[in-house]
Formats: structure tokens, sequence, C-alpha cells
């Protein structure tokens, strides 16, 4: 009975792996982290942000906050109320990416949005059509699925 356990857990662990793992953590002005005196749209200039993916906001608090604002509040660098939105303060601050669309962050401490600490990005919904290097990838993912598939046929015939 326990090994049975056991295989159902490699069988999910093997095959929902790969799909866990397309998902990317971005930290928020990379080695610099969320502070002023980084030029975040050259940061994310060069990345493709998806739903699924999520940015990691790594800061000190004080100064240093994260509010999630619409385009307006961008421009303007203006807060929302606390009431609508409390900004997130924890330092180490992950957001998920769950919907495709432009997504605008601000940081609202003193005048560290109008120096240049916001972020803007925009999230696909999917990934870019398959250039070759993504359809490798797919073989590739789908030859590791195959291969679990009969790792774990081979442990339930051995199981049984």
């Amino acid at each position: 009975m326990a090994s049975n356990k056991f295989v159902t857990l490699v069988t999910l662990v093997v095959v929902l792996l790969p799909t866990i793992a397309m998902a990317t953590d971005y930290v928020v002005g990379g080695d610099s982290g969320w502070n002023t005196g980084v030029d975040y749209s050259a940061w994310a200039k060069d990345k493709m942000f998806h739903v699924g993916d999520a940015l990691v906001f790594k800061y000190t608090n004080p100064p240093h906050n994260v509010f999630k604002v619409n385009g307006t509040g961008f421009n303007a660098c203006v807060k929302p109320t606390e009431n609508d939105q409390p900004p997130l303060t924890s330092g180490n601050d992950r957001i998920e990416l769950k919907t495709p669309g432009n997504k605008w962050y601000i940081c609202a401490a003193a005048d560290h949005c109008k120096s240049g600490q916001r972020l803007v990005i925009t999230v696909m919904d999917t990934a870019p059509a398959s250039p070759p290097s993504s359809a490798v990838r797919g073989i590739i993912i789908s030859g590791y699925q195959v291969f679990a598939a009969a790792v774990v046929g081979l442990f339930l015939a051995i199981a049984a």
C-alpha cells in the first residue's frame, strides 16, 4: 500500500514538474533589486513576461515599498489610497502575473517614483509563436514525459 502511494507521488512529480518549471520568477532590477538609481525600463526591455511568471521585488523597508497602480497612477506617480490597496512592504514581495496586459508598479516613498523607481511591463497570455528553440524545447519536454511515463510503468510492473 505504501509503495503504491510512493509510485503515485513520483508519477505526479515527474509529469507535473516540466509544467511547473516553465514559469519564471523575475527579480525586479536583477542584483540591484527594487531601489532608486536603477533603470527599470532597460531591465525589462529584453524580457518576455507570461501569465504564470512572477515578479519578485527585493528591497529594504523602510524606505521602499511597492504599489500596483494603473497607467494614470504610473505616469503621475500617484499611489492608490490605502483603502483601495495597501502597499507591499515585506522587502521580498512576490507577485504572480495572473492576467495578460500592461502592469504598472511604483515605489511611493518620498520622490522615488519621480526619480525612476517604477516599472511597467506587458504580460503575454501565451508563449510567443514557436521559433525553432521552442519547437526543440517542446520535443525535449514531450520526450521527457514519454520517458517519465515509461519509468512509472516500469515501477508499476515491478511493484505488482
